[in-house]
């Protein structure tokens, strides 16, 4: 395996590490409005994240300053293609990261409605975002001789492209759901965990559909095997959720994320960005990337970075370990 393999690999777990992450908080951001039924429930359910939420964005900013520096021409044609996406993604978190921080800053119900708004939008529309996005990667797009993407954005909203949307959007509200259910107390862990059972059996049905596509459009054997474990891995969520044992539940509907967004990357390898238009054309670990003492010095960096992340995070998630509930929130600000 040569280094520019090994960065595709390494590449792939950033963006696992992110959708694993990030991923139950865009869908506790979610649940604001479909789960919580006043205020202070809605702060239980923020508290929740408080302390990581930041911390998971680290690892969508090292999957694109990795993807910038080992494979600058995929890191160029996706960006440039993919503007307007990619855009609206960076304004939500933007937004959403102000949200949580301004929300609490005033008492005035008309001020904090409308940050509360805020978190819900700018957790939904990413959620969804990212799996057109993947989708489109997966599927390939319109890249020409120049390895400049022609294409539009109404290309960009195809049947498949926006099925993973939806896949993303509910599988990352059932994983927000279940990890409800793990980190808080009282009724509305029990709500969370009924909500979860509906969540989990429609992203079933959404992520069935959408891997099966895949794996007949670009699957091999391998691909299949991580469809398979995904799709277990989703089941054992499921029954574990409904029998109460949220730790467990939360670990697989992880381990769904890991095989799924695996499976993605199974599929593409060794393309990184496939053309639609001709497969000559297309982007691959070998015309995309980097000199080999570029990557020599970043996998220096990264072995030495991504240990401590890694270390810092999982402490990070032992101190604020605890569960909440609306018994720990004084008043609601």
């Amino acid at each position: 395996m040569e280094l520019r393999d090994v960065w595709f690999v390494f590449i792939a777990i950033l963006w696992i590490g992110y959708f694993f992450l990030e991923g139950f908080d865009f869908g506790v951001g979610v649940l604001t409005k479909l789960l919580a039924r006043d205020r202070i429930e809605r702060r239980v359910l923020i508290n929740a994240i408080g302390p990581v939420w930041d911390g998971n964005e680290v690892w969508l900013i090292s999957a694109g300053a990795a993807t910038f520096a080992a494979f600058p021409e995929w890191y160029a044609t996706l960006f440039s293609g993919f503007y307007l996406p990619l855009l609206l993604i960076l304004v939500c978190l933007i937004i959403r990261g102000v949200s949580f921080e301004f929300r609490a800053k005033r008492t005035g119900e008309r001020w904090q409605t409308n940050w509360e708004h805020a978190i819900f939008w700018s957790s939904l529309l990413p959620a969804f975002l990212w799996g057109v996005a993947f989708g489109n990667i997966v599927r390939g797009v319109k890249i020409d001789a120049n390895k400049e993407y022609v294409g539009n954005l109404l290309d960009l909203l195809n049947p498949y492209a926006i099925l993973g949307g939806l896949v993303t959007l509910t599988l990352f509200t059932f994983h927000g759901a279940v990890f409800t259910a793990l980190k808080t107390d009282g009724d509305i862990r029990h709500r969370a965990r009924t909500l979860a059972t509906v969540l989990g059996l429609v992203t079933a049905v959404l992520s069935l559909g959408f891997l099966t596509w895949t794996q007949i459009a670009r699957g091999d054997g391998s691909s299949l095997v991580a469809m398979v474990v995904a799709t277990a891995a989703l089941v054992g969520a499921i029954v574990l959720n409904t029998a109460g044992r949220e730790g467990w539940s939360f670990a697989l509907s992880g381990v769904t994320i890991v095989a799924a967004v695996g499976m993605l990357f199974l599929t593409l390898f060794p393309d990184v960005m496939p053309s639609s238009l001709d497969d000559r054309w297309s982007l691959t670990v070998d015309n995309a990337s980097s000199t080999p003492l570029t990557l020599t010095i970043m996998t220096w960096c990264a072995g030495i970075a991504l240990p401590l992340v890694v270390v810092y995070q999982s402490w990070t998630y032992w101190v604020f370990r605890k569960r909440i509930g609306t018994q720990h929130i004084a008043e609601a600000h």
